[in-house]
């Protein structure tokens, strides 16, 4: 009875899972049959019902309860059914890649089951006696249509290459799925990029950002005002709705206010979309970092002679300023604990070595050492002037020589102090490092860095809170962490090492960052 009525105080939250093609009447009865609740089954993970009733929907505990009804799954047999909704790219690489790893490591068969040119299921079975103890099913479309299926519950996840948009939060928020930015709502699975790409007899090597925004726009036109030779630009770019080309239109095209020009090729896929550059002697596509075949990557430059090129190093510490994670969303419900388990192989040690073998690039912190840090301390030296001098140069190099930069940074969403997605989902890596003793008996520095818009004494103040608070989010979220076995501080030099020029909106948020330095 007390289980029942607990179950109705569940009603307000919203886990479960999300299998709807259940929807069949159930009932459920207490053990004493003093207390009856009948409705539609949305799902069930092992352990718990989710049922839509006249008081709305609620999560029972199958352990306190009958259930009567077409509905009712069994028990003894029962199979974990987990749906995935959206990116192709996701779907048909990083996906299949993880859930064998994952297989290999739980003790699992795999069976790969098509259903259709873009449906497939991968089964996972019990490697000692064959049953059936999980089916994983995929469809591969675009992130757009991943979240529209989560909102019409027929997925649990969505597979994105970029983050959720405002409308798309609050329409999950209004459905009862919760706040798809909150902790644990999203992670950051693997990280991509947008890179510019030529074919390999194209004779421009670099492009600026601002430029490559105009070239998208349709405000220039002909490779001679990129340095290249007289002919007409043609421009390549992922299918419409696909998370890559919709990240290009957040991050590249409305900062300055452009919009995509007409006329531009379409891919599905990433690799199809390089393919075809390659073969077009005047194309410019933005393709992903991981499906570039033998097309070139252009570097990315600016007005002051800074570089940026795509590479793991850059990626990873989101340098590269079209950085892309590749994101799962859930709903704030619950999930089958073979779900939960895949979602926590995913985020560890075993499951980045998968991504790199793909050719993403994971997550697994890397220390890099000051004098393999050669270019950004030349460009350091390049930019200094009135307000930042070779004094302030020296001390800062005196400060970190005894240290190694991680690859573990952090920056802000534009206009915000809110950590963008990356960064929160490297707080939640780095406290999870500190909770397993990893910096033991170590000294981590929270290193502040910021454009170079304004003073130089109040970017350094500036720098020193962000820096504040990007030590104190990770101290937050370290519950379980011996932090007295740690040494952490906090140091801040504003404006002095320059990751890009500040003469663009892109630039200025490369160089707004915390970096994390360890000895």
């Amino acid at each position: 009875m007390a289980l029942i009525r607990a179950a109705f105080c569940a009603a307000l939250f919203t886990f479960g899972t999300a299998l709807a093609t259940w929807a069949q009447d159930v009932t459920l009865t207490s053990r004493d049959g003093s207390v009856e609740i009948s409705g539609t089954l949305l799902g069930f993970d092992g352990e718990f019902y989710r049922v839509e009733t006249i008081y709305g929907e609620l999560t029972v505990d199958g352990s306190g309860v009958s259930c009567d009804g077409p509905g009712c799954p069994s028990l003894t047999d029962y199979v974990a059914e987990v749906d995935f909704s959206g990116s192709s790219t996701m779907a048909e690489v990083l996906m299949p890649a993880l859930i064998e790893g994952f297989a290999l490591r739980s003790g699992y068969m795999v069976r790969r089951e098509e259903r259709d040119d873009t449906h497939f299921d991968y089964v996972l079975l019990d490697g000692e006696t064959g049953r059936t103890r999980g089916r994983l099913g995929f469809r591969v479309t675009t992130t757009d249509e991943g979240f529209a299926d989560l909102l019409a519950n027929e997925a649990d996840l969505v597979m994105a290459l970029r983050e959720i948009r405002a409308d798309e939060r609050q329409r999950a928020a209004e459905a009862g799925m919760g706040d798809m930015t909150a902790r644990n709502r999203s992670r950051v699975l693997a990280l991509d990029a947008m890179v510019p790409i030529v074919a390999p007899g194209n004779p421009v090597r670099t492009i600026s950002t601002p430029m490559l925004a105009r070239v998208f726009s349709g405000q220039v036109t002909n490779w001679s005002m990129l340095g290249g030779p007289d002919a007409p630009i043609s421009l390549y770019l992922p299918a419409e709705g696909s998370g890559l080309a919709q990240a290009a239109e957040d991050r590249l095209l409305a900062p300055v206010g452009f919009e995509l020009t007409d006329g531009i090729s379409r891919h599905d896929r990433s690799s199809a979309l390089a393919r075809a550059v390659v073969v077009d002697p005047f194309g410019l596509g933005l393709a992903s970092y991981a499906e570039t075949g033998s097309a070139r990557t252009l570097t990315l430059t600016g007005s002051c002679r800074f570089s940026l090129e795509a590479n793991r190093t850059t990626i990873k510490t989101e340098d590269y300023p079209l950085t892309s994670p590749m994101f799962l969303y859930t709903p704030a419900r619950r999930l089958p604990k073979l779900a939960r388990e895949f979602l926590a192989y995913a985020r560890g040690p075993a499951a980045q070595i998968v991504i790199r073998r793909v050719g993403f690039v994971d997550q697994a912190p890397e220390e890099i050492p000051l004098n393999e840090q050669g270019d950004r301390f030349a460009n350091a030296i390049a930019a200094s002037g009135e307000e930042v001098g070779l004094e302030d140069l020296q001390a800062m190099i005196d400060r970190l020589r005894p240290l190694a930069r991680l690859t573990t940074s952090f920056r802000f969403e534009t206009g915000s102090t809110r950590l963008d997605a990356q960064s929160r989902s490297n707080v939640a890596q780095l406290a999870r490092e500190l909770e397993a003793g990893t910096y033991d008996a170590r000294r981590l520095v929270f290193v502040g860095f910021s454009d170079g818009e304004g003073p130089a004494e109040g970017n350094q103040r500036i720098a020193a809170r962000r820096a504040e608070a990007v030590r104190d989010a990770v101290v937050a979220a370290a519950e379980t962490a011996a932090l007295d076995r740690v040494q952490m501080e906090v140091e801040a030099f504003g404006e002095i090492l320059p990751m890009a020029c500040d003469d663009s909106a892109w630039g200025r948020q490369v160089n707004r960052r915390v970096e994390v330095w360890v000895r």
